[in-house]
C-alpha cells in the first residue's frame, strides 16, 4: 500500500477558465489553520459560512463562501476546507497560493480521491469509479458510474469473496483431518457451493464486460475511397452536417470525429481521407492517417460507392452466393499480410451506399464471402437516410453491447483481466475437488482466485497499481 502523507493538500477543484463559481479544495491536518489564516475564522462544521479572502498583508482578493468539514466526516478522511469563491482565474489563484503560503502544497492529480482509498472512505472500485463519472460519455454512462460508486459492483465482488472465505475455512479444516477430508468436503457442500460461486462469477464477468463496454465506448470508422459517401454517412448517423460533403474527390484531408450516443453506448465516428494514390503530399499525410485510424478501430464501416460500382452491385444481388468482390477489399488491406487482412476484416462490415441510385433501391443486409470467411455486406443511402437502423444495430451487435438495465454499473479493462483470472483458478480448484486431488492444491487456487478479487477492490493493492489509477484523475480530484 502507499505509504499516506501527513501534509496537507489543496488544489482548484473546478475547470481551467472562467466562470461564476471557483472552489478551492484543501485537506489534511493544517485545513483549520488554513481557514482561519485565510478568512480570519473557523466556521460550524458543514455549515456554508460568508466570508472575505485574505492575502497575507491582509488584503481582501475576493469574498464567498466557506465550507469546513472535520475528520473523520469528509470525503477524504481528513479536515477537508473549501473556498467558494468567483471564477476567474487570477482570482483562484490568488487564493491558492496564500492556502500554499500558509502550510498547503499542491495536490497530485486524483490525491484528494487517493487519500478518500486510504482512509477506508471508499474502495479501489468507487474511487475508480469518481473518474468515469467525471469522464462519462453518455447519461447511461454516468448513470452506471454512479451505481459503481454507490458500491453495487463492489458489493457483487464481496459476495463472491464472503462465499470463498466459507469454502476456505472448510477445506482447511479438511486438511487439518486429513483422515476424513472427504467426508468433511461431502458434508458441507464445497463442491456444490463452488459451482454456485462459479455461475456468480460468469454472470458478473458478463455484467462486467457490458460496463466496460459503456465506459470505452466504440470506436467506428468510415473507411473508403474518394467520393463513396463516407461523409454524407457520418452525417446521416450523427444527424447533422459536420463533414463537408462535395462532389470534388479528396474534400476530406484529415480525420473528423464525432460524437454518437447510441442507446447509451457512446461512439467516436471518425470519418477518413479517401483510399487512394496522390501526389499530392496533403492527401498523401491525409491517406496515412487514415490508414492508422484504420488500424486502430473497434469497427469499421468500408463505404463502396453503390452507383459507381453498379455491375458489381448487381452480381453480389440478395439471394445469390457470390463472394465480395476482391477489388472492393483491396484498398482496405493494400500492404497486409494474409492473418493481418483477415483480422482486420474481422472488425469490418461492407456498405454500399447510394442505393437510391440504383434500380433496386431496397435497403438490405446479407451475409458474403470473401476468401472462405463471411461479412457482412449492408445497402443503405445516407443521403435518403435508407438502411441507417440496420447500422446502428450491427454497430451494438458486433461490439455485443445490450442496453443495461438498471443494475448496470461501470467496469475497466482491469477488472475484466481480474475477473477471468480468478474465474481461472477456481476452475481449476474445481477440477481438482472432483478429482479428488490433493487439498492442498485446491487451497492454494482458492487463495490465489480471493487474492485477485482483492485486487479489484483494493483490498490487495500495490502501489505502482495505485498510482496508475489516481495519476489518471483531474487535480482537484
Amino acid at each position: 500500500m502507499l505509504q499516506q502523507d501527513t501534509d496537507t493538500i489543496c488544489a482548484i477543484a473546478t475547470p481551467p477558465g472562467r466562470g461564476g463559481i471557483g472552489i478551492i479544495r484543501v485537506s489534511g491536518p493544517r485545513a483549520a489553520d488554513i481557514c482561519k489564516c485565510v478568512t480570519g475564522s473557523l466556521p460550524a462544521a458543514r455549515i456554508a459560512t460568508r466570508a472575505e479572502f485574505r492575502a497575507s498583508d491582509l488584503n481582501v482578493i475576493d469574498e464567498g463562501l466557506v465550507l469546513y468539514f472535520p475528520a473523520p466526516n469528509s470525503f477524504t478522511g481528513e479536515d477537508v476546507l473549501e473556498l467558494q469563491g468567483h471564477g476567474g482565474p487570477h482570482v483562484l489563484h490568488s487564493i491558492l497560493s496564500q492556502t500554499q503560503k500558509f502550510g498547503a502544497r499542491l495536490a497530485r492529480p486524483g490525491e484528494f480521491t487517493e487519500r478518500a482509498f486510504l482512509n477506508g472512505k471508499v474502495d479501489l472500485l468507487q474511487a475508480e469509479a469518481v473518474a468515469d463519472l467525471i469522464d462519462a460519455g453518455s447519461q447511461q454512462a454516468a448513470r452506471s458510474a454512479l451505481r459503481t460508486l454507490q458500491g453495487v459492483f463492489s458489493a457483487k465482488v464481496n459476495d463472491i469473496v464472503q462465499s470463498l472465505t466459507r469454502i476456505r475455512v472448510n477445506v482447511e479444516a479438511a486438511i487439518d483431518f486429513s483422515d476424513e477430508d472427504i467426508d468433511i468436503i461431502e458434508r458441507s457442500g464445497v463442491g456444490s457451493e463452488l459451482a454456485r460461486i462459479l455461475g456468480a462469477m460468469q454472470a458478473l464477468f458478463r455484467e462486467a464486460e457490458q460496463g466496460a463496454i459503456l465506459k470505452d465506448g466504440i470506436h467506428l470508422v468510415l473507411a473508403g475511397a474518394p467520393n463513396v459517401g463516407k461523409s454524407s454517412l457520418m452525417n446521416a448517423l450523427c444527424g447533422n452536417d459536420s463533414a463537408i460533403v462535395t462532389d470534388t474527390p479528396g474534400t476530406t484531408r484529415d480525420l473528423l470525429r464525432e460524437q454518437l450516443n447510441l442507446d447509451g453506448l457512446p461512439i467516436t465516428i471518425t470519418d477518413t481521407a479517401g483510399l487512394r494514390l496522390s501526389e499530392d503530399p496533403v492527401e498523401q499525410e491525409g491517406v496515412r492517417r487514415a490508414t492508422r485510424a484504420i488500424n486502430e478501430a473497434d469497427r469499421i464501416f468500408l463505404v463502396i460507392d453503390g452507383e459507381r460500382e453498379q455491375s458489381l452491385v448487381n452480381t453480389v444481388s440478395a439471394s445469390s452466393q457470390e463472394g465480395i468482390p476482391a477489388a472492393w477489399i483491396d484498398t482496405l488491406v493494400e500492404g497486409l499480410g494474409d492473418q493481418e487482412s483477415l483480422a482486420l476484416l474481422g472488425r469490418t462490415s461492407m456498405v454500399i451506399n447510394k442505393i437510391d441510385l440504383l434500380t433496386d433501391s431496397e435497403p438490405r443486409q446479407n451475409t458474403k464471402i470473401y476468401k472462405g470467411n463471411e461479412l457482412k455486406l449492408f445497402r443503405v443511402s445516407a443521403k435518403q437516410g435508407l438502411g441507417l437502423e440496420l447500422l446502428r444495430e450491427d454497430i451494438k451487435q458486433r461490439s455485443g453491447y445490450s442496453a443495461p438495465d438498471g443494475s448496470a454499473f461501470l467496469a475497466r479493462k482491469r477488472h475484466l483481466v481480474a475477473l477471468q483470472e480468478a474465474n481461472d483458478y477456481l476452475e481449476k480448484a474445481n477440477q481438482g475437488i472432483s478429482e479428488h486431488l490433493h487439498l492442498e492444491l485446491v487451497a492454494e487456487d482458492l487463495r490465489l482466485a480471493q487474492r485477485i478479487l482483492g485486487r479489484i477492490t483494493g483490498e490487495v493493492s500495490s502501489d505502482d497499481l495505485l498510482g496508475e489509477i489516481f495519476s489518471s484523475f483531474c487535480i482537484g480530484k
